[in-house]
């Protein structure tokens, strides 16, 4: 409570409520990936910390800045064991690159200031900062000074050297984006790279962020299932590695490697994650005397869908409305995949996706979008089941009359639990199964559960229609949820 009552004695200090702490730690991701900044999450010891820890695993792999700081039992009180009393520190370590319990008041302040520098830091990251009640309230505080981050460095000279030469001689290179190499600046550099040496541009299947669009170079995305992965990389002789790491399935399954490139692939790293990757390319494109520009997405016909709405007629849907600037969080899960195909050729736009593969987040991350970027659209597109985790989002979204349009899926199951029991040999599920992984019985009315948060809401099940209530949804101020029944 001591730091609740402080948020209104220092100016500038923004408090946005979330319903639930999972809403806080998404949104703060949300917020990191468009700002770069961190934005602060303020949690009730370890229950409420762990109610927040999936998004907080999916800011690590982004990674994007967040701070946590984690109210916890008077120091004097631990011992007596009550009943929220639990060891925040193990609840912590695995999402965080930064960890500290606070044990001194005068020292707060500074212990603050270096959370934040830590979580700001080069490539980014989640720093946690335990404060015992007894540390809030107490006298001797004093603000700590912020050391801004350091400029990431270059790799070696001999890095660039031998990547170069490496895709000299490469047969059919590629070129594996991440980070801030998916930024407008690492696009451009890596566009020419790719024009002077043949190598196609990739990105994984969950990319944190990416400027796409007309007038940007295109990329192409890692499929998600094995096989779709496999036939991405065949052929690659070369893997350069910007900022990212050797694709790996998602899970293991019998008898497949987790190593998704040919045997027969080298990978070569041009930048590490901490390193300046976006200088990395333009010095690697220098290298090889790389004309000026490469290539970018044309202009194409958007071409409005119609008729009954399956994930292809809906991801088209959306593409075809989408205005410039737009931001698209998409945990459309299997509903959503044809948009990233459909929006090639949109306006320019910034696409955020599920990167730590924790479900819950796109309404979250949405929201924090909208907060940092409140002259830009933002465009959720959600599954149905995933959204159930973090509805809450909603709530929060009215209540700051943020402008995001969500496009929710429902095709009332988990559809994509369905799918993988179809490729692991289950070609008739039982009556479990199919209860497991099915949304109906009651089927989900979300169009009252959007007007219960304070969302305007409407329902389209066909193409047309979708269309309609998106174009209303990006004209009108505040959120607005569509039902896409599939």
């Amino acid at each position: 409570m001591p730091l609740v009552a402080a948020l209104d004695s220092v100016p500038g200090v923004r408090g946005v409520l979330g319903l639930f702490e999972g809403v806080c730690t998404g949104a703060a991701d949300g917020y990191g990936r468009m700002t770069g900044r961190p934005a602060l999450t303020l949690l009730h010891l370890g229950p409420g910390f762990a109610n927040g820890i999936a998004n907080l695993h999916n800011a690590r792999r982004a990674p994007t800045p967040v701070v946590n700081v984690i109210g916890d039992q008077a120091t004097w009180h631990r011992d007596a064991d009550a009943p929220l009393t639990s060891d925040i520190g193990s609840l912590a370590s695995p999402v965080s690159c930064w960890l500290r319990s606070a044990d001194d008041p005068a020292r707060l302040g500074a212990d603050a200031a270096e959370a934040i520098s830590a979580a700001w830091q080069a490539p980014g990251g989640v720093a946690t900062l335990i404060v015992p009640a007894d540390v809030q309230w107490s006298d001797g505080g004093r603000p700590g000074a912020l050391a801004p981050p350091t400029p990431p460095p270059l790799p070696s000279g001999a890095t660039l050297d031998a990547v170069a030469e490496a895709l000299r001689h490469a047969r059919a290179p590629a070129v594996l984006l991440r980070g801030a190499s998916l930024l407008e600046p690492g696009l451009r550099s890596a566009a020419r790279i790719a024009a002077v040496c043949g190598a196609r541009l990739l990105c994984d299947t969950f990319p944190s962020r990416m400027e796409r669009g007309v007038g940007r170079p295109g990329v192409e995305r890692i499929g998600y299932f094995p096989e779709q992965g496999a036939e991405t990389l065949k052929g690659t002789d070369l893997l350069v590695l910007a900022g990212s790491r050797d694709p790996v399935t998602f899970f293991g399954y019998p008898h497949t490697p987790s190593r998704l490139a040919p045997e027969s692939c080298s990978s070569q790293v041009l930048a590490e994650p901490e390193e300046d990757i976006a200088g990395a390319l333009e010095a690697l494109a220098d290298a090889l005397a790389a004309p000026g520009a490469g290539r970018s997405v044309e202009p194409a016909e958007r071409l409005r869908s119609s008729g009954a709405l399956d994930p292809m007629t809906l991801g088209a849907a959306v593409a075809a409305v989408q205005p410039e600037g737009a931001i698209v969080m998409d945990e459309g899960a299997t509903s959503g995949l044809p948009h990233y195909r459909a929006a090639a050729a949109a306006p320019p736009h910034t696409y955020l996706a599920l990167t730590g593969g924790a479900i819950g987040q796109g309404l979250p991350c949405a929201t924090g979008a909208a907060i940092a970027c409140p002259d830009r659209p933002v465009i959720a597109l959600q599954a149905d089941g995933s959204a159930l985790y973090t509805l809450q989002a909603l709530w929060t979204q009215a209540r700051e009359g943020l402008d995001v349009t969500t496009v929710l899926c429902s095709n009332r199951s988990y559809r994509i639990l369905q799918v993988e029991l179809a490729r692991s040999g289950v070609a008739e599920p039982g009556r479990n199964a199919r209860a497991m992984t099915n949304l109906s019985d009651p089927t989900l009315d979300w169009v009252s559960l959007a007007r219960g948060m304070g969302v305007p809401a409407a329902r389209a099940e066909d193409a047309e229609t979708l269309v309609r209530e998106l174009e209303h949804g990006l004209t009108e101020p505040g959120p607005h949820l569509i039902e896409a029944v599939l």
